[in-house]
């Protein structure tokens, strides 16, 4: 069962490229006493997800801090160093998105959102979503009803509810 509107985000442990290297990061010190915009993919580079979703964040990047948004976060199940990597070849964190890694799927299995497609190599994955989260709890939640498809996902269809 997926998370919901009004539950609380679990508190999982991600990862980033910091100063010295890979680093983990527990959400909740993102998210305590702050607005989230939360986006989740399969995976770096893959089609959908650098064609579609994350370019359509890219775009809309600025707009989010005058709607109230502390940080925007773009969440894959890769591990920090291809997360890095996607970022900074896309231009996404020179656009101020934080790119974190979900390698162990911890986030991406506690709010419900894994699948497997074991044809393409996709174990524990994610599904594509959006979400604002407020003070760690789901305001918004926006999980695409279709694979290989970023309809309801995208930044300007968050950005257009905030």
């Amino acid at each position: 069962m997926s998370i919901e509107i009004g539950q609380k985000l679990p508190d999982s442990t991600l990862y980033k490229i910091g100063g010295n290297g890979p680093e983990t990061i527990k959400l909740s010190s993102l998210y305590t006493n702050r607005k989230l915009a939360i986006f989740a993919m399969p995976g770096a580079f893959t089609p959908t997800c650098s064609t579609g979703h994350l370019p359509s964040i890219i775009k809309t990047a600025a707009k989010f801090s005058s709607k109230g948004i502390d940080e925007i976060i773009c969440i894959s199940v890769n591990d920090p160093h291809v997360v890095s990597a996607w970022g900074d070849i896309t231009g996404a964190t020179a656009a101020g998105i934080t790119m974190l890694g979900d390698p162990l799927s911890e986030f991406t299995k506690a709010v419900g959102m894994e699948f497997d497609a074991p044809g393409v190599g996709f174990l524990a994955r994610s599904k594509r979503y959006a979400m604002l989260a407020e003070d760690g709890f789901v305001k918004i939640f926006l999980p695409e009803t279709a694979r290989s498809t970023c309809d309801i996902s995208g930044g300007k269809a968050l950005l257009d509810l905030l």
